[in-house]
């Protein structure tokens, strides 16, 4: 299991995700990353973070973990919760705790 920071993500913003989807691979694009405020924790291993994708769909996929991959990450695994609809198209959010 591959252990994601916030700093990896941050690296591709603005950038396109690819993610499988019934064996189709769709782009999601990373608009947002951000650190969490929370308490702190004595032996926290990784700060909170959160990240929102976009996809230009008129259809909303519904909440679950998706395979998802970029060119110096890989391939890896992101739970993906439907948050926001715009006139662009539907806004996805992953939360990492």
């Amino acid at each position: 299991m591959q252990f994601l920071r916030l700093d990896q993500f941050a690296a591709h913003l603005n950038e396109t995700f690819m993610v499988d989807i019934e064996n189709v691979r769709t782009p999601f694009v990373l608009v947002e990353a951000r650190p969490i405020q929370h308490q702190p924790i004595p032996g926290l291993v990784r700060e909170p973070f959160s990240l929102l994708f976009r996809h230009e769909a008129a259809v909303v996929f519904p909440q679950r973990i998706y395979t998802m991959s970029i060119d110096g990450m890989g391939e890896f695994g992101i739970f993906l919760v439907p948050i926001a609809r715009d006139r662009d198209g539907f806004i996805y959010q992953a939360v990492f705790n």
